[in-house]
């Protein structure tokens, strides 16, 4: 697929497209790129979609964002930004993935007009999961998170081994060596690694909100209904983590656990989590 750029909130976004039709707008998380959606693109605009995957702030061949902002409200304001600039309508969709997981939520929460559904995977709206973040084991799981707050965090992302070793983690069996390369090659400049490592510090407060998404920050809940995708066999998140999840999602949402997936399940599992998405879809 041909990389194509346009420019939204600021940001030069660099993009995978497919299709015609309503939007479906497809978000990538940590440490992955737009390519994770390569599953995913072909049976979206097989069913009448132009699927869109960008690669997101600070993931090259996307620009660093100016104005360094890596909270939440940055990435629901880039979604809204990004259904703008491609023409997106009521009838569009958004689907996220770690990182991307957050402006799904939020997103649909903050212009319920622009959304009709939405589908995050492989981590829980937060309320749902904070009682059992800090548990030992899930603390272990999470052990980037915090070494991410200091200024260790390049000096070890940049090592050879690391990437490989989250992937291998999260998703035991899975070969991830094509996801890795293009991991490598899309923050290979030390700007565009600090930039991934950017959305952590935020996320803990080691750098400060910028101010600027106050309202898309504070954006939770609403109508628009979200489908809820979890891996049986998540080393990142354990999936007990989502449990509580169906109580902090919007009316007529839906929870499933996928069997044999771990936390790249749209990856591991192709078939059946296109299948649980485009039937979602449909609804």
């Amino acid at each position: 697929m041909e990389i194509r750029t346009i420019t939204a909130n600021g940001v030069d976004f660099a993009y995978l497209e497919m299709g015609r039709g309503p939007l479906a707008l497809c978000l990538h998380g940590f440490p992955d790129t737009a390519h994770t959606w390569r599953h995913l693109l072909p049976e979206l605009a097989d069913r009448g979609y132009r699927a869109v995957a960008p690669f997101m702030r600070g993931y090259a061949p996307t620009s660093v964002p100016a104005d360094g902002a890596y909270e939440g409200g940055a990435l629901v304001a880039d979604a809204c930004a990004l259904h703008e600039a491609l023409g997106g309508d009521g009838d569009a969709v958004l689907i996220g993935h770690d990182w991307g997981a957050f402006p799904a939520y939020g997103a649909p929460a903050f212009a319920p007009e622009r959304w009709r559904r939405a589908v995050a995977m492989a981590v829980p709206p937060p309320a749902a999961m904070i009682s059992s973040f800090f548990l030992y084991e899930q603390l272990k799981r999470s052990f980037y998170v915090f070494l991410f707050q200091t200024p260790l965090a390049e000096t070890a992302a940049s090592q050879e081994g690391f990437f490989e070793g989250l992937w291998r983690d999260w998703s035991p069996g899975y070969d991830a060596a094509r996801d890795v390369a293009e991991v490598r090659r899309s923050l290979a400049d030390p700007a565009n690694l600090t930039a991934a490592i950017g959305y952590y510090r935020a996320m803990l407060g080691a750098v400060p909100p910028t101010g600027r998404y106050t309202a898309e920050q504070a954006a939770t809940g609403g109508d628009v209904p979200i489908l809820y995708l979890h891996g049986e066999g998540d080393g990142c998140l354990d999936p007990d983590l989502a449990v509580a999840a169906p109580a902090f999602l919007p009316p007529g949402s839906r929870m499933e656990r996928v069997p044999g997936a771990g936390h790249f399940l749209h990856l591991e599992r192709p078939k059946e989590v296109n299948g649980l998405i485009l039937d979602w879809l449909r609804g």
